[in-house]
């Protein structure tokens, strides 16, 4: 009994002092190896809102499992081997007024500065990108590669010049929409129903300007009439920086196999998002729900709340409601079923990975992203190989990216 004793006491005192920087990181060496070779990208988060709480340090490490960490730091992205993350400017959907296209501009602006002052705070850990080639440049220097994307096209009011200076910027891709109509295009979640029956005359022309610039149309959130018609609209393969397969989870941000079966012969790629509502259809937790109202009706949203002390309030009532009411996550088996059926539905080529952290995303097993290199272990469980794993984790979609960047030079001849 006492020698039971003692051994649990040193493995205790053993994983007290291991260093934090280990801290849910994958055991799998092979895995942990391999995804440390290859180039990494997810293509979207939500970390510029967690920005926001200017106590919290993007370049600082923060301990894993509770939401005051957030999902990602620079120390993480590091530990868990992520050499490039799409940065989301998010604007959340308002009605189509003046003032809301004022405001909606003012919240980009907010968080284009955060991604700035992170990129000059933090020159020797992670530069700003804007094609395939700059991150491949950063990883070979031990750099982390920030790219940026714009979640809602509602950031740009309805000012087809906005498009240029958000090129300016860094931007290379726009989420056409989020969860209800803008001006662009219908969403998949609007409950007041289609406004345009996919595009608008505006989002048409919206489109055509950013294969001119040679800026990604993505297409998460969009209705199915606006995606089919983005398809046959854009000069360049267009692509969901973070959805999933309808058919493993029926939820209407997801896409169909007749929609995944059209994006690859488009030569698009579809990015899987890890958000557990989105991997499986999970029960309800009416408790759960009915106190994440209460703490939006008193404190607001991450978006709407304009100071510090607020914000710190609107944590830590998170904080105690995962304690009161955890969460059920999909795990990392569940995210690569997912994948699995893409591979078998299209092939290898049309599939790579957009967590959405910081957004909802995170499964048991990868929920921050010191973790990321769980998803390459299932991979090589799976028996899929090193140009595979390397395609889904980035291959697919700088190789669109190339495309994107191709067809705007052929039009600005």
């Amino acid at each position: 009994m006492k020698k039971s004793l003692l051994h649990f006491i040193l493995i205790l005192f053993a994983i007290l002092w291991t260093p934090a920087a280990n801290w849910g990181q994958t055991t799998n060496s092979a895995a942990l190896a391999l995804h440390q070779e290859i180039l990494t990208l997810d293509t979207h988060c939500d970390t510029p809102l967690h920005m926001m709480d200017t106590t919290w340090d993007i370049g600082v490490y923060h301990k894993p499992g509770m939401r005051s960490a957030g999902k990602i730091d620079l120390p993480r992205m590091q530990n868990g081997n992520l050499d490039g993350e799409f940065f989301a400017v998010y604007v959340a959907q308002r009605p189509l007024t003046e003032e809301n296209y004022r405001r909606a501009r003012e919240s980009a602006d907010q968080l284009f500065l955060l991604i700035d002052k992170m990129l000059q705070k933090y020159p020797d850990v992670i530069r700003l990108a804007t094609t395939p080639e700059e991150a491949y440049a950063n990883e070979k220097q031990g750099l982390l590669s920030a790219y940026i994307g714009v979640e809602n096209g509602f950031a740009l009011g309805h000012d087809l010049n906005r498009l240029a200076e958000l090129h300016q910027r860094g931007v290379r891709y726009i989420t056409l929409c989020h969860t209800r109509n803008n001006d662009i295009c219908d969403s998949s979640t609007d409950e007041s129903g289609p406004l345009y029956h996919g595009l608008s005359d505006f989002g048409r022309t919206l489109i055509a300007e950013m294969n001119r610039l040679g800026i990604l149309v993505d297409i998460s959130h969009a209705s199915d009439e606006t995606f089919y018609q983005a398809l046959e609209t854009s000069k360049t393969p267009i692509f969901a920086s973070h959805s999933c397969v309808r058919a493993l989870c029926n939820n209407p941000r997801n896409l169909s196999d007749d929609m995944i079966k059209a994006l690859a012969a488009h030569d698009g790629v579809l990015q899987m998002c890890i958000l557990s509502d989105y991997v499986k259809e999970m029960p309800v937790n009416p408790q759960r729900e009915a106190a994440i109202a209460a703490l939006r009706e008193k404190y607001g949203t991450w978006e709407t709340i304009k100071d510090d002390s607020t914000r710190r309030l609107l944590r830590q009532g998170y904080n105690e409601l995962d304690t009161l009411y955890p969460r059920q996550l999909a795990t990392v088996a569940d995210v690569v079923d997912h994948i699995d059926h893409v591979v078998q539905l299209v092939g290898i080529d049309h599939i790579g990975i957009g967590t959405d952290f910081d957004g909802g995303g995170g499964v048991s097993g990868c929920n921050d992203v010191s973790q990321m290199s769980n998803i390459t272990a299932e991979l090589l469980k799976r028996n899929y190989s090193r140009e595979d794993i390397e395609k889904i984790w980035g291959g697919n979609f700088m190789r669109i990216f190339r495309r994107s960047l191709q067809i705007s030079k052929e039009l600005n001849q």
